[in-house]
Formats: structure tokens, sequence, C-alpha cells
């Protein structure tokens, strides 16, 4: 058995990959399971823009 990754052979490298994608596919498979399950009905909310105004003085004080 290999105990670092620099003295591995080229079988162990491959296996090292393999494990790695395999997990990345359950991974993202799990995630798309996950969000396709639920259900998702969101109304869009519109927010419209009122007449302007203008505000000459204000009550507040600035920090800068």
């Amino acid at each position: 058995m290999n105990h670092s990754i620099h003295s591995a052979d080229r079988s162990t490298h491959l296996k090292i990959v393999v494990v790695a994608l395999v997990a990345g596919i359950a991974v993202a498979g799990l995630g798309i399971f996950a969000r396709t399950s639920s259900d998702y009905t969101q109304a869009a909310h519109v927010v419209k823009a009122g007449k302007p105004i203008a505000v000459t003085s204000s009550n507040t004080s600035a920090v800068r």
C-alpha cells in the first residue's frame, strides 16, 4: 500500500480519479434530485415606481 501520492503507481492514481469522479457525480445527482423533488412555486412581485419627489431638507445627520 502506498502512503504517499508521490510514490503511487499508475493504478493507484487511476483509482483515486475514479473514486473522485463517482463521488462528484453522486453529489451532483443528489443536488439535482433534491432541487426537482420540491415544489417551488413563486409568484413574481412587480414593484412600480411612483411619482418623483424632491427632498429639500432632512433632519438626519450625515456621517462621513
